[in-house]
């Protein structure tokens, strides 16, 4: 399926831009798929049917920005139309090349070509309206604390990733453990269909199942849970994630500004598992993640 998209623009003071674009992505349903930064202006991306509704959120969240002291106006967020989804990924070709996202991880677009070192982890992933290319704050880091479990932790069998989007951590789970599967869910069924097409094109779809079932009708214990999403549905899903994670297991969540991110782990803890690292980004200091265990 094909939607059309318009681009939601918020002009910010240079100085706000980042602090204005992660508020956005906790507060606001359209920010919460991605944004771009573009200069002075954060853009967000909204399907065209529900445009209005999304142009209203935004500008509600922005008011409440400026009246807190951000140098944002909402008078001046505007709605325009996004390019169609082919030309916009013939666009990100002038800016987005083979990025090393951890040690290890590497991921190449299509068009450009790269020979792997010994050792590297290579993942082969264009951009996609919405589901990211790994190069967000949140995303690189649960890939660096997946480059790091590889490391130092056992190797699990099994891995559940919550909120796949474009899957690329479930096929780079499945590229650092060759052993291992993944079940790749998320709600969306276009990034259901983005996440299966990104796992074959990595030659990983007999490992990487990717579903639009629900986390809670999910059965059984996972000996690695990865959730990158935000904070309103880490605390709402808290049980559910919890009961997943099998004993001796690792669950890492990110997707969370930095101010939520204690607060968060809190109540993961008070379920019974326990603190391994909260981790600040070192390439945005806005945002953090949470690595937690159940005891054997």
């Amino acid at each position: 399926m094909i939607r059309d998209w318009v681009e939601i623009i918020v002009p910010a003071a240079a100085v706000d831009v980042d602090e204005i674009a992660a508020l956005l992505a906790d507060a606001c349903e359209p920010a919460r798929e991605g944004t771009e930064i573009r200069g002075d202006e954060v853009v967000i991306w909204a399907p065209l049917a529900a445009s209005e509704a999304a142009l209203a959120e935004v500008r509600a969240a922005v008011a409440a920005y400026a009246d807190a002291g951000l140098g944002v106006d909402p008078a001046t967020v505007r709605a325009q139309p996004a390019l169609p989804e082919a030309e916009w990924r013939d666009a990100w070709k002038k800016y987005f090349h083979v990025t090393r996202l951890t040690p290890r991880i590497v991921v190449v677009p299509s068009w450009e070509q790269y020979v792997a070192a010994p050792g590297e982890v290579v993942i082969d992933l264009d951009p996609g309206m919405a589901f990211g290319t790994g190069t967000h704050a949140s995303t690189r880091l649960v890939l660096g604390e997946l480059d790091r479990l590889a490391t130092e932790g056992p190797a699990p069998a099994r891995v559940l990733d919550v909120g796949a989007g474009s899957g690329i951590l479930a096929i780079a789970a499945v590229k650092l453990w060759p052993g291992a599967t993944a079940l790749a869910l998320d709600n969306d069924p276009i990034a259901v269909t983005a996440c299966a097409e990104n796992a074959a094109g990595n030659r990983v779809a007999d490992r990487v199942h990717c579903s639009g079932t629900p986390v809670e009708d999910v059965d059984g214990t996972w000996p690695l849970v990865l959730a990158n999403i935000q904070a309103h549905v880490l605390r709402a899903l808290a049980d559910v994630l919890v009961a997943r994670v099998a004993a001796g297991g690792t669950l890492v969540l990110s997707g969370l500004l930095t101010p939520q991110a204690a607060a968060v782990a809190d109540e993961y803890i008070a379920r019974g598992l326990v603190l391994v690292a909260l981790r600040e980004s070192p390439d945005d200091a806005a945002w953090s993640s949470v690595t937690l265990t159940r005891r054997s």
